[in-house]
């Protein structure tokens, strides 16, 4: 069939000349003007090469960054193990050992490092530049901290033994040595720690200031089943307690010698407190002892009773209300302040200023320093060296008896404590006693032979001992179970710095310090727990109102003997010029006052065996912040580990406050 038809080959003129090619061209043009529309669009030729080179390059870079990411992922890992080597050695106390994993993980360091700078320039990338940033922190601080293992191993070496740690050196002393020769030892070489302590001291500084440019608030709290947030957290703390704990032995070394009484001689007068009848400075003084230091060598001279001291006394000092309201008994005859009582002040050096003072009018002289210890000490020490025996006494050890559910030496000295009210002495028969509470006279005994049966068994172990020994000590100094005190200027500044001389401290920022004094007589404190929660509110001008709350409770039954109804007196101190705006939970409440520096928030409560009592204040501070928020919160003596949280917007803290500890928060 032919595809042309026209009006001649029809034979009719209605029927009109029709081209099926023309038709066919118009729409071939319709579609031809339509594909060259879409291909501007999408041109197939220059603007498809530009977006296929962009893609290649980016996904080249992402190639790259990944394989470079990847090479920094396995040396962080291969690092990782090498700490986790170190971790076990010094778990191990093989010094050889940690010697050896230190060098092969500072191999692995550098590795890494050379590894990282690969990735170093992304730290120009908004947000993800900040986590590099972070890294190179993180690898700078593990430099300087290599650096300062280097100088602590070279420090130790000499005395390795004594913190407990095995070497492959010669053999440091005589097997026979005892741990007091031990100690002589380090007591003579006190003064070439000191230079290390320098060097130590500026590698700290360097390291802090690394690890402080990390946010963790920057990171998840959680990720691949690590807490991360918590980690980087426990690191800084634990780079912040290092720093401070080098930064503030110095002053101490070089003081130490004197107290040591290497020069001359020394005479201490130590003083007892009963922490489970809780007082200001750590417990209620029931007894004392005068003890001399002669070239490292501690020897007791005497000991009594506080209230044969205080019968010898003469009160001419105003007591504080409390003590006349609330103890009663003692202070109807008069108002004036007993020497038992004088550890009222929450400072040990003010109180102690006082006590010595006071005590001179009744033979206590000649004294260079006071040392306070309470009942948790003797426990942290027979924990290491086992049960002893008191000649005329029995023998003592920390195993639990069923009367208390606390170690048998508590149980045991609470029975010789639980004395109340003076001894009365005849008047027509000089001498002779008219009244004297149970257990005076075994309390008066006791501290003697017992401090020197202590002494003589801890000093004569093995000198393998003398590692738990060491810990033991240092856990009662730093945890305020042993406080000091001396008139010496420069002595005191020093055990201050430390941390041993119980000194309310000033602090720019925001303060916290709880006193609780126990007015009844009885042990309760025994057994009470203490939670104190802080709610920290910002406004938008950068004031500050907390809420604190103190929750208190006893768990035990009362027993009339060690467990009773506490009558507290608390004071809460705050940052001087704080405005209390709400405190409930206390039966009375003292106006706010200033004292040390602080401004103070008290009040009287109850509570009861098997009981709780919450004491709850608010409060605006006298300043603002901007873009950090700073707490130094401080133990109070004789006190175990309350717990606490600090709740700061998103920030959400939580500790046992076993010493004393400062907080600073991003906000």
């Amino acid at each position: 069939m032919s595809e042309n038809f026209n009006t001649e080959d029809s034979g009719s003129i209605l029927i009109p000349k029709i081209s099926l090619s023309d038709k066919y061209e118009k729409k071939s043009e319709v579609s031809m003007k339509k594909i060259r529309r879409f291909s501007l669009k999408f041109p197939k030729s220059k603007r498809a090469k530009i977006l296929g080179s962009i893609l290649l390059v980016f996904v080249i870079v992402v190639a790259v960054i990944g394989l470079l990411g990847f090479r920094v992922y396995a040396k962080a890992q291969i690092f990782r193990k090498s700490l986790d080597n170190i971790k076990q050695a010094v778990t191990d106390q093989d010094l050889e050992k940690i010697k050896k994993e230190l060098k092969t993980s500072q191999t692995s360091l550098r590795e890494l490092d050379s590894s990282y700078k690969g990735i170093s320039w992304l730290k120009i990338v908004p947000f993800f530049g900040s986590y590099i940033k972070d890294g190179q922190s993180a690898i700078s601080a593990a430099k300087y901290a290599f650096e300062a293992a280097d100088i602590v191993i070279e420090t130790i070496e000499p005395y390795a033994d004594i913190i407990g740690f095995a070497t492959d050196a010669k053999e440091l002393g005589s097997p026979e040595e005892t741990t007091q020769d031990r100690i002589d030892f380090v007591i003579k070489t006190i003064p070439d720690l000191i230079p290390k302590i320098d060097l130590l001291s500026e590698k700290a500084e360097l390291i802090k200031k690394e690890v402080d440019s990390i946010d963790p608030e920057r990171y998840p709290e959680n990720a691949f089943d690590f807490a991360i947030r918590e980690k980087l957290k426990e690191g800084k703390d634990i780079v912040d307690v290092a720093g401070e704990l080098v930064a503030n032995s110095k002053p101490l070394l070089e003081v130490a010698p004197d107290l040591l009484g290497i020069k001359d001689e020394k005479r201490y007068l130590v003083i007892f407190q009963n922490d489970k009848e809780l007082r200001p400075t750590g417990g209620f003084i029931t007894a004392y002892s005068i003890a001399k230091v002669n070239k490292g060598r501690f020897e007791p001279v005497l000991s009594d009773d506080i209230y044969n001291l205080d019968n010898t006394y003469k009160p001419k000092v105003a007591a504080p209300e409390p003590l006349i309201k609330y103890i009663k008994g003692p202070y109807l005859l008069s108002e004036n302040l007993r020497l038992r009582d004088m550890n009222w002040s929450p400072d040990f050096g003010e109180a102690m200023k006082l006590f010595a003072k006071e005590a001179e009018s009744v033979g206590i002289k000649n004294i260079d320093g006071i040392i306070a210890v309470d009942t948790q000490v003797l426990v942290n020490i027979l924990d290491v060296i086992g049960p002893i025996g008191v000649s005329g006494f029995g023998e003592y050890s920390t195993k639990e008896v069923p009367e208390c559910r606390c170690p048998q030496v508590i149980y045991e000295l609470e029975s010789f404590a639980d004395i109340e009210g003076p001894i009365v002495w005849s008047e027509n028969e000089p001498g002779k006693i008219v009244y004297a509470p149970p257990n005076y006279d075994n309390r008066k005994k006791i501290i003697g032979p017992l401090m020197n049966s202590i002494l003589a068994n801890a000093l004569g172990q093995p000198k393998e001992k003398l590692a738990p020994l060491f810990e033991a000590v240092f856990k009662s100094l730093i945890e305020k179970h042993v406080l000091f005190y001396t008139g010496d200027k420069k002595s005191q500044e020093a055990l201050s710095i430390f941390g041993i001389a119980g000194t309310l401290k000033n602090y720019e920022g925001d303060y916290l310090h709880i006193n609780n004094a126990n007015l009844g007589g009885r042990k309760s404190n025994l057994y009470i727990k203490e939670e104190i929660s802080q709610e920290i509110e910002i406004g938008k001008d950068g004031s500050i109102v907390k809420t604190v709350t103190i929750t208190y409770k006893n768990p035990e039954k009362h027993d009339g003997w060690l467990n009773s109804v506490l009558p507290n007196w608390v004071r809460i101190y705050v940052p001087k010029g704080s405005e209390l705006i709400d405190f409930s939970g206390v039966e009375e409440k003292a106006d706010p006052y200033e004292e040390l520096e602080k401004t103070v928030f008290a009040g009287f409560f109850k509570l009861r065996p098997e009981g709780i009592a919450k004491v709850t204040l608010k409060y605006k501070l006298p300043f603002k912040v901007d873009k950090e928020y700073g707490l130094f919160i401080q133990k109070q003596p004789g006190t175990n580990s309350p717990l606490y949280s600090v709740s700061l917007k998103k920030h959400k803290e939580e500790f046992f406050l076993k010493t004393d500890k400062e907080l600073r928060l991003t906000i």
